[in-house]
């Protein structure tokens, strides 16, 4: 693994946080504290591949990248992105998103809570209000539950009203069995 430094047209690519730590030591603007250099030795060991900003003055930073890039060229050209493997991918997925599109025919029962839209008798005015609506909905998917409810919805109120994604955390269904 390598590391890419930038701090504003001064950059580099270095394959040790001691060549990292001497860049940046080289640029006269940044004051290396023993404090920064532990906390770059603690980035560049940790398991994390997000990129890393410090701050040299108000508005003002520099940053570190964590790439398998073997030059600068492979690094500009994007050639050397982390490959994401199947298990890490799989850790961070959600299982309703998983499910959501599975074909099983049948009976389902959906939840959604939306921002259903009220008129205010006393002011005239509209307001929000979180409401939850639940069916039972024939449907091929969780996926088709939802769009099922939400066409019967909007038919039925305000065309302000806001629906949540099917994706999100305002949705849920289960499924209840097959059709007979």
């Amino acid at each position: 693994m390598n590391l890419y430094l930038r701090y504003f047209d001064n950059e580099i690519l270095v394959s040790t946080v001691e060549e990292a730590i001497d860049f940046l030591s080289s640029i006269s603007e940044i004051k290396m504290t023993p404090d920064l250099e532990n906390d770059i030795r603690e980035y560049v060991e940790a398991d994390a591949y997000y990129p890393k900003r410090y701050k040299v003055r108000p508005r003002v930073y520099f940053i570190i990248i964590k790439t398998e890039a073997a030059n600068m060229a492979d690094f500009k050209a994007k050639k050397a992105l982390r490959p994401v493997s199947p298990d890490s991918a799989s850790r961070f997925e959600n299982p309703q998103l998983a499910r959501l599109s599975v074909v099983q025919p049948g009976w389902y029962e959906g939840t959604l809570c939306f921002k259903r839209v009220f008129i205010v008798p006393s002011t005239g005015k509209c307001e929000y209000r979180d409401t939850v609506f639940s069916a039972r909905v024939k449907a091929e998917s969780g996926m088709e539950c939802y769009k099922r409810i939400v066409n019967h919805l909007v038919e039925r109120v305000d065309s302000r009203s806001q629906f949540p994604s099917a994706k999100g955390k305002n949705y849920s269904f289960k499924f209840l069995g097959t059709c007979k």
